[in-house]
């Protein structure tokens, strides 16, 4: 076996003065209770494959008889097996009654699997908590351990030999690790939601370092009486994608166990992108695709999409029913709220026809035909200028799938430069129409979209012409007073604009959706960006400045 990488690593912080999660930690030591119809065994040790012990929770049906077995389903996650999640906030949605207290967080819950004849087993990882060894947050060390569980569990004498796994974020995430290592008991997945791209859609969007979201994380999963990875380190001594970041790259078409992917258009700058990336990849004759646009959580715990989800557990993990399914379900969305379901045969739609809108910077409007005369924006990327580039649609017209921003863009004074972007549609007063975003928030974006000037290059191989890839593995300063074009990946959406109502393209220097209800999760923010003084749009003429949109056709 080659030398893995080894992180920058950090001391664990007490497990016991973990005030600020939803419960403290109850302390190690192993209990057998019977209550709400479980049976629940806490903190059993499972010897992993090197020695290492770590402890899991489990949950069985109170009254499966002797000699009967379950299957087991197992929720991985590095944010304690104790942290339930009986108590989201208020704005996530979930309603009063849709999850037991047994649940935690982001995980299925043990109340309602242990009643339809499963088993849930929650771990706490290798280093995470009081398990034993040092964590580390993705890579190989984690899959094999994920592998190592899954196997324990189809040898304990309640299991029928059958193990699936479901949850979000994490949760989901671990699932894209383990699945290409073929546990020969893995028998389906179910990821909720996830990023599979380390660097792109979780530490650097477009190049532009994350300073919301994984500083508090970080500080989240330093709980343990060994060492865990300082992903907040990481992270600042690995700008470019380099041999930390591979470290954790994933084998998404290695994936071959059935599968039940779930994303959505909502969670732009988290988990959208890469829940349809490992869609796309998977190799396995039986996945299914569902893209809904509402909040994460309350989509996952909504009672409706728990039984669907049981369908699909029923069918691989006891072998009862036959899916009748479509490969993909979506939902079209008009605003925060308000969509409709519509089945498909494959992710991006094969029908799309890709459509360039061309930025006129004279009018601040987007044309279907090339501008011939040549204009230019300017705002101070200082002071929150931006540019904005509007058309209003004659015709209702969906917009599905990938889009790309191709900017011609300048600065007089620096070397450098950070674009962020968001798509937004206007309602027929040209107010703009909000979405839901991050898991709480109803005032979001169509799409958003970013990219560092320096990290311009292509990959040629992986790009296609609505989707750019940029390597991110070196970087090239601006000439200053020189303009140059940017091929800025806009994440995936799905929108129906009524004939009358328009979209809209906004541009500027920092992050253009800041806010989300409180209290609430910490959201990704980019406040260490390398712009200085004023940013310039060049469009028409030379400056084949166009938003390529993603059209699907009426008729078809």
């Amino acid at each position: 076996m080659t030398e893995r990488f080894q992180p920058i690593m950090r001391e664990g912080a007490d497990p016991a003065q973990a005030v600020f999660k939803a419960q403290p930690h109850p302390g190690v030591g192993r209990i057998v209770r019977v209550e709400d119809g479980l049976r629940f065994e806490r903190d059993i040790p499972v010897r992993l494959r090197d020695g290492v012990e770590m402890l899991v929770d489990m949950y069985l049906p109170a009254d499966l008889p002797e000699g009967a077995t379950v299957p087991a389903i197992i929720g991985w996650s590095p944010y304690g097996k104790h942290n339930l999640a009986d108590n989201l906030w208020p704005s996530a949605g979930i309603e009063p009654g849709w999850i037991s207290k047994h649940t935690a967080f982001e995980a299925p819950d043990p109340a309602y699997w242990c009643a339809h004849g499963y088993a849930v087993v929650y771990p706490d990882p290798r280093g995470s908590w009081y398990s034993q060894g040092e964590m580390n947050h993705g890579g190989p060390q984690e899959a094999e351990d994920t592998y190592d569980l899954i196997e324990w569990c189809a040898e304990q004498p309640w299991c029928n030999g059958r193990v699936g796994m479901s949850g979000v974020s994490y949760l989901a995430a671990s699932q894209y690790q383990v699945a290409p290592l073929k546990p020969p008991h893995l028998a389906a997945i179910n990821p909720w939601e996830a990023f599979s791209d380390w660097y792109r859609e979780f530490g650097y969007h477009g190049g532009i370092r994350d300073t919301g979201f994984v500083p508090k994380a970080t500080m989240g999963l330093r709980w343990s009486t060994t060492r865990t990875e300082d992903t907040m380190a990481n992270m600042l001594a690995h700008p470019l994608i380099d041999e930390y970041w591979r470290s954790k790259d994933v084998d998404l078409a290695g994936t071959e166990c059935p599968a039940f992917f779930v994303a959505s258009w909502s969670d732009q700058g988290f988990h959208t992108r890469g829940t349809l990336e490992a869609y796309k990849a998977a190799s396995s004759p039986h996945k299914y695709l569902l893209v809904h646009g509402q909040k994460k959580w309350a989509h996952y715990y909504d009672p409706a999409n728990v039984e669907l989800l049981r369908a699909f557990f029923d069918t691989n993990l006891r072998g009862e029913g036959k899916l009748d399914w479509p490969p993909v379900r979506i939902e079209v969305r008009e605003r925060s709220g308000v969509g409709t379901w519509r089945d498909e045969q494959e992710w991006p739609l094969a029908r799309t026809e890709y459509m360039p809108l061309h930025l006129d910077a004279a009018s601040h409007s987007l044309s279907r035909e090339p501008v011939p005369d040549e204009s230019e924006a300017r705002y101070d990327s200082e002071a929150g200028g931006s540019a904005h580039f509007d058309i209003r649609f004659d015709e209702d017209t969906e917009l599905t799938g990938h889009a790309k921003l191709r900017l011609w863009v300048e600065t007089p004074e620096h070397d450098d430069m950070d674009i962020f972007v968001a798509l937004q549609k206007l309602d027929g007063q040209g107010n703009i129409v909000p979405f839901t975003f991050y898991a709480t928030s109803e005032e979001g974006p169509v799409a958003l979209g970013w990219l560092r000037a320096s990290h311009r290059a292509l990959d040629a191989e992986k790009s296609t012409p609505w989707q750019p890839v940029h390597p991110h593995t070196h970087e090239e300063p601006l000439e200053p007073g020189v303009a140059v074009p940017l091929e800025i990946e806009i994440w995936p959406s799905s929108t129906l604009f009524r004939a009358g109502e328009g979209l809209r393209v906004l541009v500027q220097g920092e992050d253009i959706y800041t806010e989300i209800p409180q209290p609430g999760p910490s959201m990704m923010r980019h406040e260490d960006t390398r712009n200085r003084g004023i940013h310039v749009l060049r469009t028409g003429g030379r400056y084949d400045s166009h938003l390529l949109v993603p059209v699907i056709p009426k008729d078809a």
